[in-house]
């Protein structure tokens, strides 16, 4: 285990976050740096999500530039300090996130879910956050062992994708 700037002793909980089809580099960024504050082990960038630079990115250069600044604006730094990775099908990392003995779980609004108070995490797990206005399609949920959702009380029904990923997130790991 690490030390961070003030001393403690830095966790790195089982958890590993999926950011599937997300639009906004500015909602990758607070992701990240949800993800390295709470201690998530790694974050897995699917399907057209944008992600900082890769040592292996095949991407132009020009577009690598632009999109890891972008998100650098809100992850303050904190793909420096968090695993990450892109892979290019998500099914494809769901099955193989499952044979490692990993719960597979989402987080959407859905008339199968359950709502995140309600859930405790037994095991190594991941939880994938999807698309900010439609969500994650019906065809991941799925594939998933279990889709949580965060119990709204006001007239709006959805919180920015960021937002609920931290929420989601401590909940899970406190």
């Amino acid at each position: 285990m690490r030390k961070n700037q003030h001393g403690r002793t830095r966790v790195q909980y089982p958890l590993v976050v999926v950011a599937h089809n997300i639009r906004s580099a500015h909602n990758v960024g607070s992701i990240i740096r949800t993800c390295e504050c709470l201690g998530v082990s790694e974050i897995v960038f699917t399907g057209y999500t944008p992600y900082p630079k890769l040592p292996y990115d095949n991407r132009l250069p020009h577009i690598i530039n632009k999109l890891s600044t972008r998100i650098a604006k809100t992850s303050l730094g904190a793909e420096k300090n968090i695993s990450y990775r892109y892979e290019s099908d998500i099914y494809e990392y769901i099955s193989f996130a499952k044979q490692d003995g990993f719960m597979v779980l989402a987080l959407e609004q859905d008339d199968n879910s359950v709502y995140l108070e309600k859930f405790a995490l037994t095991g190594k797990s991941v939880i994938i956050l999807g698309n900010e206005v439609e969500g994650i399609e019906k065809s991941v949920l799925n594939e998933c062992d279990q889709v949580l959702e965060i119990e709204m009380q006001g007239e709006k029904e959805s919180l920015n994708v960021s937002v609920a990923a931290g929420i989601a997130i401590y909940k899970l790991l406190h």
